[in-house]
């Protein structure tokens, strides 16, 4: 049985799943290979704005966007989402009209010009799978595949964002979004 994600596809994390890099996290996947996965934790927010980032940008330098963290792999990295690939050149697109990275000064344009910097999301590090890894966690049931929402992307909130990737799923995930993570906690 094939396992494989396709890029897009978000991940809720299974209630029962006690890592705290992943307890009621969502990912969205940007690849996996026999080699190995990579997606970005989509509901995890950090103190750090783009300015602490990137103080030298002449945009993004004054930018009081949040940073979001997208996993416990390459902290020293940085990934751009965003819904404009209308206006940005480059990136891999993700499906729903979402994209991962393109020309950087593009992408500060589109903060410069959006408050908040609406459909763009700046995320430090990656959640990282090994070969086969990631195939078990889903054989294991310890990851939901859901269908790509870019509204749960762009949403700020880490439980609603969990709970309504839950929810999208349906049929045997029905309620599981009200399951604490370990069933002592009852």
């Amino acid at each position: 049985m094939d396992l494989t994600v396709s890029p897009g596809t978000l991940l809720a994390s299974a209630p029962h799943m006690l890592d705290p890099n992943f307890m009621h996290a969502v990912v969205l996947m940007c690849q996996h290979t026999p080699e190995g996965a990579y997606g970005l934790v989509v509901n995890r927010r950090t103190t750090a704005t783009v300015a602490d980032l990137l103080p030298e940008h002449s945009v993004l330098g004054s930018a009081v966007v949040p940073v979001h963290w997208g996993g416990p792999v390459g902290s020293d990295t940085l990934q751009i989402l965003h819904t404009h690939s209308d206006s940005v050149s480059g990136g891999l697109h993700l499906g729903s009209g979402l994209c991962l990275g393109g020309d950087l000064d593009e992408l500060a344009s589109v903060v410069s010009g959006e408050p908040g910097g609406t459909g763009v999301r700046f995320v430090v590090g990656y959640a990282g799978w090994g070969e086969g890894q990631l195939d078990g966690e889903l054989a294991a049931g310890g990851w939901l595949p859901t269908a790509l929402d870019p509204a749960l992307v762009f949403q700020d909130d880490q439980q609603r964002t969990w709970r309504e990737a839950i929810r999208a799923i349906g049929g045997e995930a029905a309620g599981m979004e009200n399951l604490p993570p370990d069933p002592s906690w009852n």
